[in-house]
């Protein structure tokens, strides 16, 4: 008589996406939250957001004041898309667990083209001070 044995493995698929729907595009979202929202800097970026009903929502900026070409501008808005993407589960997670949507968004500031290293760290110390600020903005409400 043999013994058969099954391992199973069970993986957590974590999504790493940025669809449609989690695009900023509302010019009446964008503009309560530049009027109404807070804010903070983080250099490269500055960072708005204002909670809201729906899921979590991302916008990017750069000003054409200091990259005149649009393919310049086009460049850092797709490192800044792509290093969102990767670090947002966090984020994401710690709104679900609250219950609330967030507007976001980061308008580049910086005048030289960056790396896509440079970026992806300053969008994980950016994201951590959001999750921070939410945190202290959650627990002293209650």
């Amino acid at each position: 008589m043999r013994a058969i044995f099954v391992i199973v493995k069970v993986q957590m698929v974590v999504k790493f996406t940025l669809n449609k729907t989690e695009r900023l595009k509302s010019r009446k979202a964008i503009d309560a939250l530049f009027s109404s929202g807070r804010k903070f800097s983080m250099a490269p970026f500055r960072i708005f957001f204002l909670p809201d009903k729906e899921g979590l929502k991302f916008g990017i900026g750069v000003s054409n004041r200091n990259f005149k070409k649009a393919a310049d501008r086009n460049r850092i808005k797709r490192l800044t898309r792509e290093a969102y993407r990767l670090q947002k589960n966090e984020l994401s997670g710690y709104l679900k667990e609250k219950g609330i949507g967030l507007n976001l968004f980061f308008i580049y500031t910086e005048k030289e083209m960056p790396e896509y290293k440079q970026v992806f760290e300053k969008m994980n110390k950016a994201l951590t001070k959001l999750l921070y600020l939410l945190n202290e903005n959650n627990t002293s409400a209650t």
